[in-house]
């Protein structure tokens, strides 16, 4: 474990040396003002415009879901920023083979990114959130979007060969949460076209309010996550 500690504070220091991550990992909290307190008074300024009822407020849950996969997304994001350059340099392999070995690397470079992500939200979360989640849903829709963040981040590295392209991949990459968004617009068995995507699932189960959607969002987590590991071991 301290090969771990040790190359995870190596990861860390590199991301202090970096302004673009540094400022991505405070994103999360700058986020949580603006949907806490912005969101509600311009639905406020919109059903006065429009003299209706409500305008925004019924996709309350929506935004609370994004926030609950913002903030695995931005620190993994950093996390594989960081593991591309080291790729590109040829340096990951080389700790591959010192007594990090694989699993360390692994752990360091997502297993401790993520789990940060997991507490940060699960902080957050209750302080900016719009609508009333139980301590469960709350615990659940943080768990699947911090693998929805562990996807992205995977994505990045398997599909780019540096930082340039990384940036790139994320922003088209990070299109994949929206998925959440398709049970609150589209009614219809059509909407399960998009069965395939995690976020569909997330989406889903905050729309229903029926937890059990969940199920299939961590299973189809897991199994992306597989496959974009070996493709990403096999890369380097």
């Amino acid at each position: 474990m301290k090969a771990v500690r040790l190359s995870f504070f190596q990861m860390a220091v590199a991301m202090r040396r970096d302004m673009m991550l540094y400022a991505a990992c405070l994103t999360p909290i700058l986020a949580g003002f603006f949907f806490r307190f912005a969101i509600p008074i311009l639905e406020a300024l919109l059903m006065e415009h429009f003299q209706i009822p409500e305008v925004i407020s019924p996709y309350y849950k929506l935004i609370d879901i994004f926030f609950a996969m913002l903030s695995p997304t931005m620190f993994c994001f950093v996390s594989a920023m960081v593991s591309l350059e080291e790729a590109d340099e040829k340096t990951a392999g080389y700790l591959f083979i010192t007594p990090l070995g694989k699993t360390g690397y692994l752990i360091a470079r997502f297993g401790i990114p993520a789990s940060a992500a997991l507490l940060v939200t699960m902080i957050l979360l209750p302080c900016f959130k719009l609508t009333v989640f139980s301590p469960l849903s709350i615990l659940l829709f943080v768990a699947a979007g911090t693998l929805q963040g562990v996807i992205v981040a995977l994505l990045v590295l398997t599909l780019s060969s540096n930082r340039l392209e990384g940036m790139a991949v994320t922003k088209l990459f990070t299109l994949t949460i929206f998925g959440a968004a398709i049970p609150f617009f589209i009614k219809d068995n059509i909407q399960y076209v998009l069965f395939i995507l995690p976020s569909f699932w997330i989406g889903k189960a905050a729309c229903e309010d029926t937890l059990l959607y969940i199920v299939p969002a961590l299973a189809l987590s897991a199994v992306w996550i597989y496959f974009l590991l070996k493709w990403y071991l096999r890369k380097i």
